[in-house]
């Protein structure tokens, strides 16, 4: 996403043509920029060649499933739907691994079926239901055990995963007599360590400390693991104020955890390969002036972007049309959902702007789309995927017809 003669450009397309020809509101995606997310990400780890398994929830779209694939990517599903799409996208079951607190008995069946790779397991319940499947279908089912580790990663509250106030994973006195108790058992093979302590991190810090918890309950255990799923959580730069996130030390203490244990990382990386491949292209409906600040009333809202309302989460807004004449009032750039919250983003100043005119809300690649609703019955927008010239409709847009 650039600016040439000030138009805004998605690789070599210039962003008016695009919500000329498909409407607003329109998820549109950058292709090669997605490419090159994953071959960085794949360089980044070279050296400990691990297993990564795209975060499904953070983008379900299959298009862009299937060129996770093409890469030799595979899934971290947390639904049976989600292990539909990813089987769909013709990812192999042996790079699935399922994720999640809440398994139902119907969905551990399906993943049991499709001989996936791993069940990442949260609790003792879970894994006697487990056994109790594989023991009906005369199976052996391959699970990891998740360690709660009880570890603050320095991120949203919302999206801390790895404190013991969180309901992810189990303590360590929890975790040591589960391994024990399943350790012999015929129809469940405990297979892999697993852990995640949040999204958006940016320092990796909190991932040393991550990996001396998993030294230690790995030496405490004497258990001899074959994969180790250090989960993804891995931050991008939403604002200039964030710091990039130092992938070579997070490798780097990785690789020095590795010299202690002979076992096969595994990676759930979702936000820091899709979120900045995808712009949200809205248009202005109305402009309304008041003492203090401007609220540019856009078409799209919360019910498909909700981050903005769910997390605080900032979210930078361009114009499609650059200009130098700025207006000093606060701009509040809302939707027109009937709540508050259905604002996406703040600024003391902005270009000059009309009514009718379009912007490109950015970095909305990850949970984006896949967190988007028919609030106020409102159909989901569409998605379109954009490779150098070429534009290509990825999920057609929702009709009301088939909502109501």
């Amino acid at each position: 996403m650039y600016f040439k003669k000030n138009k805004l450009f998605i690789e070599e397309v210039d962003a008016l043509k695009i919500v000329r020809k498909y409407g607003t509101p329109t998820y549109c995606y950058s292709l090669n920029r997605l490419r090159n997310n994953i071959h960085n990400f794949q360089k980044s780890f070279k050296s400990i060649r691990p297993l990564i398994c795209f975060s499904v929830k953070s983008n379900n779209n299959r298009q862009i499933l299937k060129e996770i694939k093409k890469a030799g990517v595979g899934a971290d599903v947390v639904s049976k739907g989600e292990m539909l799409q990813a089987l769909k996208a013709g990812i192999l079951p042996k790079k699935i691994v399922f994720s999640g607190v809440g398994k139902k008995t119907e969905e551990l069946k399906f993943a049991i079926e499709k001989k996936i790779l791993l069940i990442n397991t949260e609790s003792e319940s879970e894994i006697f239901e487990i056994e109790r499947l594989a023991k009906l279908k005369k199976k052996i089912v391959n699970i990891g055990i998740r360690l709660n580790p009880n570890i603050d990663a320095k991120t949203l509250k919302k999206i801390s995963t790895g404190k013991h106030e969180d309901k992810f994973g189990l303590t360590e006195k929890a975790f040591l007599k589960i391994l024990n108790k399943f350790e012999n058992s015929k129809y469940v093979k405990v297979k892999c360590l697993s852990v995640h302590i949040g999204s958006q991190i940016t320092d990796y810090k909190p991932y040393l400390k991550m990996l001396n918890v998993l030294d230690l309950i790995i030496k405490k255990s004497k258990y001899i693991f074959e994969y180790v799923d250090l989960g993804g959580g891995m931050g991008i730069q939403y604002d200039r104020k964030t710091k990039e996130f130092n992938y070579k030390k997070y490798n780097k203490i990785i690789k020095k955890f590795l010299k202690k244990h002979n076992v096969k990382i595994i990676f759930e990386p979702g936000r820091s390969i899709i979120a900045n491949t995808a712009v949200l292209f809205s248009q202005i409906i109305y402009i309304k002036n008041t003492n203090k600040k401007k609220f540019i009333i856009l078409d799209a809202a919360m019910n498909d972007l909700m981050r903005p309302a769910l997390y605080g989460s900032y979210h930078s807004i361009l114009p499609l049309l650059k200009s130098n004449k700025k207006n000093k009032k606060i701009h509040d750039f809302v939707g027109p959902v009937c709540e508050t919250t259905d604002k996406f983003l703040s600024v003391k100043s902005f270009q000059n702007l009309k009514e009718k005119e379009f912007v490109a809300i950015s970095d909305v690649g990850a949970y984006g789309m896949s967190l988007s609703s028919n609030y106020n019955l409102r159909p989901k927008p569409l998605e379109i995927m954009i490779n150098n010239k070429l534009m290509k409709v990825v999920l057609k847009r929702q009709k009301l017809i088939n909502i109501i």
